[in-house]
């Protein structure tokens, strides 16, 4: 897990830089407003929007955005945004796993985006349950932390009923049951942990190694699939080489 966990950590790292930030917001405002849609706008009764809604400030969305985003989900001042989830599922270079999450209000729109980009890079979109038993849908708290505070952080993740950790450039990404995600999240906020984001992810069961070349061709690909409007999320079972790893960091 450690290349693909590596991935995970620059991809958040890129994802706030000032060129993203804007399609980044977007992005988190779809998330609210989808989950205000379908839960209303009470974060106490609504866990899905308090969450949307935390990773939106974790990503240092303003407030303005997130209050508009709740009454555009709500309908508030308006009709509701007509936007529908989809996932979808392929294959990229070396034979790796994709699963895509995505909210559109056209779905033969995205279903065209997604195709084409895939077949692009040489992979192919696949029939509905082809890749997704591979995942697992887990709770992910990355922390800023050097060596001892990752010790200290990881214990009491530990107590608090978390399940797997990995580290890579300070930063600690803590894996749990989805349903203890909040608590194990509050649970480091009481510890003055430093909280990069909290969120529910798909993860890969186990991981296919790719050479350098093949490693890149598919880093590519996943940066173009994040960057089509209507995906929210990109998953995949690569384990992505070191030497891959830090190229890829370097590239805008």
């Amino acid at each position: 897990m450690s290349g693909h966990s590596k991935w995970s950590t620059i991809k958040h790292a890129k994802a706030i830089t000032d060129a993203r930030r804007g399609k980044l917001f977007t992005k988190l405002a779809r998330e609210i407003i989808i989950a205000a849609g379908q839960g209303g706008a009470d974060t106490g009764m609504n866990i899905r929007l308090r969450m949307a809604i935390q990773k939106g400030r974790d990503a240092n969305m303003p407030n303005d955005n997130i209050e508009r985003a709740i009454k555009r989900g709500t309908g508030e001042g308006g009709d509701a945004d007509q936007m529908v989830e989809f996932t979808y599922e392929g294959y990229g270079p070396g034979g790796t796993a994709i699963l895509l999450e995505t909210l559109s209000d056209n779905k033969n729109r995205t279903v065209s985006d997604v195709r084409a980009t895939l077949t692009k890079a040489g992979g192919n979109l696949a029939q509905s349950g082809a890749v997704a038993w591979q995942f697992q849908q887990k709770g992910v708290v990355v922390v800023n932390a050097d060596e001892a505070a990752a010790e200290e952080f990881t214990l009491v993740a530990i107590d608090a009923g978390a399940e797997d950790f990995d580290s890579f450039d300070s930063t600690l990404q803590i894996f749990s049951p989805p349903e203890l995600l909040e608590d194990i999240r509050n649970t480091l906020s009481e510890k003055d942990a430093s909280i990069v984001s909290s969120e529910l992810s798909m993860i890969p069961t186990s991981t296919i190694s790719l050479d350098k070349k093949t490693a890149l061709q598919t880093l590519r690909l996943l940066d173009l699939l994040e960057d089509l409007d209507d995906v929210q999320k990109v998953y995949s079972n690569a384990d992505f080489p070191d030497d891959a790893l830090e190229q890829y960091q370097e590239e805008e």
